[in-house]
């Protein structure tokens, strides 16, 4: 069938040729003719032969109508960027006015995506047909993909203005102004810059950020005229604090504007008007004297501005104080220890710092601690704004724990409260990141749009895969993203940074490689940056095992593999040789589909004899794997996964020890005590295995010194309960410092509410007694701090030790306790041999501990003696270089 379609286009091809049709013989009709000749190739798979025949065609006839036609059409629906052959085409019939042609072959070409080509060759023949409703709508297309496109943006904007559609409008005003920066064409800038000043000066944000790129792009001189129209806005506004701000921009440009001098010493007169020291303090700062620096004269203003009658302040050892009196030179202050202070305004200008009423200092000072727990456990938005700004808007969560914790939280309110502050921070408009630090957040006066909050925060990250996720936040949360996004093409200039000719190929190469392919599916004006390919990428990569386990992210590991998959030949041993790296079911499966069953099981054999190198990998397959029959093919049998597992307990512990890869391994470490221990792997091989195999186990077992002993001390019962005459090379109860107490649920009950009795009462109390002693004067002959501090480093140790305990607390359960060996639990009765008396000891732990009473610890050298002894058994001990022996007489349960 497809050889009879190709013989068609090729006898349609020597037609035209032979006839040598013109231009008057092609009609719609006829490309639609044509476009059914193209429907039909599609349906049998026979577009590249036809685009293979028409190329042939045109290296001898450049000028057929219909070759130029295949050929460029099958390139768009293969996405061949060149489209050079159809604009040639599209430009034949403009010169010779055949416009209802040149309109079709311009949808057809917009059917595959947009192009300005298309678009602006469309909108001449509207406007030429005076059709202005379907111009405009061209032209809106236009300029979403056009980002030098400034003036039809105007016209949009200029259109929708006279329809009274104002947001509309202003974001095509916005479009145009920007565009007319770029441009360097200040006077089309200053035009909207007006207009969009009038409809919408509450946007300070925009305009700050217009005039930065006019900075840039054109001149601080010019950018410091448009920051003039802001201030006038302001000022007629009657918003002192903004207009301030303007003014400092403007003289940050020139700093002898003598306008802007004077403007902003009269915005401080309008500001401060009800300020008791105004007027003294413009002309102690000489703020309105030209020989004064202006940066600095606003500077010592400001400092002085702050001390008026009413106002708080901060003095590191007196603390929170209220100025009560202000008279020339000097200023009366009461804190809350030294009353009717007195200073002289120069020292406090330098020893105080000036509180807002709203500072969490001054609130912690002035509202009652009821109050002010309520206020900030119920509205943490609130709490969050006012704790940022008393720190000049500037601030980490740390900080607003170490505010709260334990003043006015709990510990435990603390929690819940902390989760509720970070989604505020995350979602919330008014929060803001500072740009050097996205740990630090900020209080915006103004709400911040979506894409500048992600914006911002991805300029104040630092680390390459949070700044991946966030642009890919950016891109599926914010709508409409157009080619001259600045926002936008600063992300993605950043990871077009590493994919330059010659660089490396490493995690970030290949990371920006993968985020900007699939960005460029949505955002076709990415696509320019993708000049890489995929297989010439991977043939540059020196340690793919490496480099894929440094892919911080999955969603990028996942497309990686996706692409090998697509364009590398020998995917599957790639996949097999990634798996350690991946771990997921998706990679085995795909492998099944692909017939590799055996390249499977020699993968299961292989992490397990290089376990040092897959640790990961093993307890993976172990975990999710093992019920598989290719698991079981890989003939590895219980004992050597045991011990495989035993080695790998002993090794992380030795790399935690030796702090390599610290976290990592604790989290293997974890999960391999867990498969062990808790999980009982241990006891169920030792209830099925013989002798010589539980010889193997336990003697590795024995090994990992820092296993806690109390785990070995139960598998060595666990052994004598089935071999009671099995020998043991060493022993396992030398080792008396433990990482797990044995304890009664009484017993831990009580240190836990020891530990919360001090950390709930006794610390908050103590911190009340060491603010109290500060505010006492100087440390140096301070009892009462002394005796404070002192405290405080007895309750944290304490506290240290009790968490620390509490934590390797292992809970008893009285029903498991065994008699027929003395044990945890067991009350013994021994005869001396020496005078035939009895001694009855209760077995307990180190908590539990009362000698005087005969409790006596497991932990303990007479206790670790006793352990495991049966009903008749003999021992010795030696207690002050006598010797004793004793006879178990009798093994009883405890009563717990």
């Amino acid at each position: 069938m497809s050889e009879t379609l190709l013989k068609d286009v090729q006898d349609m091809l020597n037609e035209e040729k032979f006839t040598r049709a013109t231009l008057s013989n092609y009609s719609i009709d006829r490309f639609k003719e044509l476009d059914s000749v193209l429907d039909s190739a599609k349906k049998e798979r026979a577009l590249n032969d036809i685009k293979s025949i028409c190329d042939e065609h045109l290296s001898h006839s450049k000028n057929s109508i219909i070759a130029i036609y295949f050929s460029g059409m099958i390139a768009l629906s293969q996405n061949i960027i060149d489209d050079a052959a159809l604009v040639n085409l599209v430009g034949i019939f403009v010169d010779n006015h055949k416009l209802s042609i040149v309109k079709y072959l311009c949808e057809r070409i917009l059917e595959y995506g947009e192009s300005k080509f298309a678009l602006r060759t469309l909108g001449e023949c509207y406007k030429n047909d005076n059709e202005e409703d379907k111009l405009f709508e061209v032209w809106k297309r236009l300029v979403k993909i056009d980002s030098d496109e400034a003036d039809i943006a105007k016209l949009l904007a200029e259109r929708a203005e006279k329809q009274s559609e104002i947001d509309e409008a202003t974001d095509y005003f916005k479009k145009a102004l920007h565009r007319y920066v770029n441009k360097q064409l200040f006077t089309n800038v200053r035009e909207i810059w007006l207009k969009l000043l009038d409809y919408h000066p509450e946007d300070i944000d925009f305009f700050l950020s217009v005039q930065n790129k006019v900075a840039k792009n054109i001149s601080s001189d010019k950018a410091s005229s448009l920051l003039v129209d802001v201030y006038n806005s302001c000022r007629k506004h009657g918003d002192f604090n903004t207009a301030i701000m303007i003014l400092k921009l403007i003289l940050n440009y020139d700093e002898r504007d003598v306008f802007a001098r004077k403007e902003i010493t009269d915005c401080f007169r309008q500001k401060y008007e009800r300020h008791s020291q105004l007027e003294d303090y413009i002309k102690i700062s000489n703020l309105t004297q030209s020989w004064r620096n202006v940066h600095e004269a606003i500077l010592d203003f400001e400092k002085h501005i702050a001390f008026d009658k009413g106002n708080f302040v901060y003095h590191r050892t007196w603390g929170v104080g209220r100025i009560t009196k202000v008279d020339g030179d000097d200023i009366v202050i009461d804190f809350s220890k030294k009353r009717s202070h007195s200073m002289s305004l120069k020292m406090a200008v330098d020893a105080l710092q000036k509180l807002e009423k709203m500072h969490i200092w001054v609130l912690k000072a002035t509202m009652s601690r009821e109050k002010l727990h309520e206020k900030v456990k119920n509205d943490p938005e609130w709490a969050l704004k006012m704790i940022i700004k008393s720190f000049d808007n500037l601030c980490d969560i740390k900080r607003v724990k170490v505010e709260l914790v334990p003043s006015v939280l709990s510990a435990g309110e603390w929690a819940s409260w902390n989760t509720k502050a970070h989604a505020i921070l995350k979602d919330n408009p008014l929060f803001g990141v500072s740009a050097d630090n996205i740990n630090m957040h900020t209080v915006r006066e103004r709400s911040l749009s979506k894409e500048e909050k992600l914006y911002n925060e991805f300029k104040a990250e630092k680390k390459f895969f949070n700044r991946l996720s966030l642009i890919r936040e950016y891109a599926r949360e914010i709508k409409n993203i157009e080619p001259d996004s600045d926002h936008f093409n600063e992300m993605t200039a950043f990871f077009a940074g590493y994919l330059k000719p010659n660089m490396p190929v490493n995690e970030y190469t290949a990371a920006s490689y993968l985020l900007l392919k699939d960005l460029s599916v949505s955002f076709a004006f990415l696509s320019p940056l993708v000049h890489l390919n995929f297989i010439a990428m991977f043939e540059r990569i020196d340690n793919l095992s490496l480099m894929f386990q440094r892919l911080k992210d999955e969603k990028t590991k996942k497309d990686f593999l996706a692409q090998i998959k697509l364009f590398i030949p020998d995917w599957q041993d790639i996949y097999i040789k990634l798996f350690p790296y991946v771990l997921t079911e998706s990679i085995i499966d795909e492998l099944k589909q692909a017939g590799c069953e055996n390249k499977i099981v020699a993968m299961i054999r292989g992490c397990f004899e290089n376990y040092r190198n897959n640790r990961e990998a093993v307890v993976w397959l172990y975990r999710n794997y093992r019920e598989d029959p290719l698991f079981a093919a890989a003939g590895l049998g219980d004992e050597r996964i045991i011990i495989t597992l035993i080695h790998l307990l002993e090794l992380t512990y030795r790399e935690i020890d030796n702090h390599r890869d610290t976290a990592d391994n604790k989290k293997i470490n974890k999960q391999v005590y867990s498969i062990l221990f808790k999980e009982n792997m241990l006891d169920d091989c030792i209830d099925s295995a013989g002798r010589e195999a539980i010889v193997r186990v336990y003697t590795l077992v024995e090994d990992v010194k820092d296993l806690d002993p109390a785990n070995k001390l139960k598998l060595k019962n666990r052994i004598l309960d089935k071999y009671p005459d099995f020998k043991f090379l060493g022993t396992v109860e030398k080792d008396a410092v433990t990482r797990t107490l044995i304890v009664t649920i009484a017993k831990y009950d009580e240190k836990q509410k020891q530990l919360d009795r001090i950390v709930a009462e006794d610390i908050p109390a103590n911190s009340k007694e060491i603010a109290f002693a500060l505010s006492l004067g100087d440390l140096r002959e301070n009892a009462e701090y002394k005796a404070a501090k002192e405290k405080q480093e007895i309750l944290n140790s304490t506290v240290t030790k009790l968490k620390n305990e509490i934590e390797c607390a292992q809970l008893f359960d009285p029903s498991t306790v065994n008699t027929s060996r003395v044990s945890f639990g067991t009350v013994v009765t021994l005869v001396n041999e020496a005078d035939g008396a009895d001694e009855v000891y209760t077995i307990l732990g180190p908590w539990e501990s009362d000698p005087d009473n005969k409790v006596i610890s497991y932990l303990s050298p007479f206790g670790n003696s006793l352990m495991s002894k049966h009903r008749g058994e003999k021992f010795s001990f030696e207690i002050n270089d006598e010797k004793v022996t004793y006879t178990v007489k009798e093994i009883a349960a405890a009563n717990l």
